[in-house]
């Protein structure tokens, strides 16, 4: 039977299914309460703003967008966001998903830190950096109601959860400092370590290899 919370239906089938049992198999539960949280708030965002989205593909790409920081899914060269949307892609090709969705839910991972792109494109890719602007940023709280909000802690709380999202972004990235530049994933890695060097976009642009 089809799972209902705040108003929103997760979907009942295979995909979905199969999807909740591999992050529940790699994450801890703060991360998988987290990541369905995200998929809640970005489904009533969605709708309070008019997107019509495909809610298999918005479970997939909220449910996989932190896979990434995960022991059994991080590599040590590339950006977190990269290794949890190459698996999302993967995960769909093999169970049906065209290539152009599969795509969506790469950019709709890959994009979810990045500020502001992900909203002017397609709602599968808006709807998890809605989510995730809610559950981990705190924006635009007044889109959905203190009953809803209030429904979808009580099926997935989050006690302690801004220090646990900082130290989970902290241990998925700590042996790959360099993956961090231009993103705000340094402020992670700077806030735990004082000895963390950040890129200077300034330095590489005045000491390139190009003559003046």
């Amino acid at each position: 039977m089809p799972e209902t919370i705040a108003g929103i239906t997760v979907p009942d089938s295979a995909l979905v299914r199969e999807t909740t049992e591999l992050v529940r198999r790699a994450a801890d539960e703060s991360l998988f309460n987290h990541s369905r949280r995200v998929f809640l708030f970005g489904m009533l965002k969605s709708s309070a703003r008019g997107l019509e989205v495909d809610p298999e593909l918005a479970y997939v790409g909220a449910m996989f967008h932190d896979l990434g920081l995960t022991r059994e899914h991080r590599t040590k060269h590339q950006r977190f966001e990269i290794d949890g949307a190459e698996a999302a892609q993967a995960f769909l090709r093999d169970h049906g998903r065209s290539a152009e969705e599969a795509r969506s839910v790469w950019l709709a991972i890959a994009l979810h830190t990045t500020p502001e792109i992900p909203l002017h494109l397609a709602p599968e890719v808006a709807v998890v950096t809605l989510g995730v602007e809610t559950d981990v940023l705190g924006l635009d709280l007044d889109e959905i109601s203190e009953e809803h909000r209030a429904e979808v802690v009580a099926a997935h709380p989050r006690p302690d959860f801004k220090n646990q999202i900082l130290q989970a972004f902290y241990d998925g990235m700590v042996d790959r400092p360099g993956t961090t530049f231009g993103t705000m994933n340094d402020d992670v890695l700077a806030h735990f370590d004082p000895d963390f060097h950040r890129e200077d976009f300034v330095r590489i642009i005045q000491q390139n290899a190009w003559p003046e």
